[in-house]
């Protein structure tokens, strides 16, 4: 009955659980596999010493993340390009059943540019900020996770604020949709003229694949260059009409707004096939000014659109 109980109370916090684990490593499995190993190590603590059990999870998922944030910054000293978070990917309709993941990633703080933004933190920063921030955890208490100062704490939160304040403002779902849409439709097109029309001029393009396809490995600036990239990378994948880009690609929710899936297609001879991708955008001004091409096949475990 007590474990029944314990069970319970631990799946009552499991969607704070996943959004701290997911907005604090941007990965929808480091997120996943901090959240079970909470579980575990709840099962073996003394409930007796834990006082309030949504702080304690809390503070295990974080200390639990920030091992994790330690060691992508290892791996990212070896990565092939650009390095972008993992997307949260779902359908455009209800889902069949409830995703608690799905449901966090709806908010504000979790569009896809503004987790591009946590990515450029340092670990120590990232935690401060989400935790303060985010939280409200106090900074005493987020100096214990990185063992350092309350003031340290505190000066890791200001420079993490600053760098997160030059993500893209969020714009409304309705002007997101148009946006890409605009985008979309050129691109059908194949003019190179009207995917740039399409494009912010101030347009960047982030591609991670970590060697594993083509993208751009360097970030691309510009609304005409990113056109180019655009028709170019259509061209290089044998899709050279509006039916068959519409063949091609799912419309998706990327991290709650609009965005593409790309399913993975064999060659077969005439076509060269294509890797499985998730495109993902940022909106400014009524055009769209992030692009986010996600081809790396470990990035792509947040996928649920059944």
């Amino acid at each position: 009955m007590v474990a029944a109980l314990l069970a319970d109370l631990f799946e009552s916090h499991r969607s704070h659980l996943l959004s701290v684990g997911y907005r604090l490593t941007g990965s929808v499995a480091d997120a996943e596999d901090a959240v079970q190993e909470s579980w575990l190590r709840l099962a073996g603590a003394r409930q007796s010493e834990i006082e309030d059990l949504r702080a304690w999870l809390t503070t295990v998922v974080s200390r639990i993340c920030l091992d994790r944030l330690r060691s992508a910054a290892v791996r990212r000293e070896s990565y092939v390009g650009q390095w972008l978070p993992e997307p949260v990917v779902t359908g455009l309709g209800s889902p069949s059943a409830p995703d608690p993941l799905d449901a966090v990633v709806r908010r504000q703080e979790f569009r896809f540019a503004a987790m591009v933004v946590l990515d450029s933190l340092t670990p120590p920063q990232r935690v401060a900020f989400v935790l303060h921030d985010g939280l409200s955890v106090p900074f005493d208490e987020i100096a214990e996770i990185l063992e350092i100062t309350p003031d340290a704490a505190r000066q890791l939160a200001v420079r993490a604020r600053k760098a997160v304040s030059r993500a893209p403002e969020p714009v409304a779902d309705a002007d997101h949709v148009a946006a890409v849409q605009r985008l979309l439709e050129a691109l059908m097109s194949g003019d190179v003229q009207a995917v740039t029309a399409a494009l912010h001029p101030d347009a960047e393009m982030i591609g991670d694949a970590n060697g594993t396809t083509s993208t751009a490995v360097n970030v691309l600036h510009g609304a005409d260059r990113i056109a180019r990239f655009f028709v170019g990378l259509l061209h290089k994948y044998g899709i050279e009409s509006g039916e068959e880009l519409l063949r091609s690609v799912e419309i998706v929710a990327v991290n709650g707004q609009l965005g593409a899936l790309v399913p993975e297609r064999a060659a077969d001879g005439r076509d060269p096939g294509t890797p499985r991708r998730v495109v993902g955008f940022a909106v400014r001004d009524g055009l769209v000014w992030g692009t986010y091409d996600i081809a790396n096949p470990g990035k792509l475990t947040g996928i649920r659109t059944n």
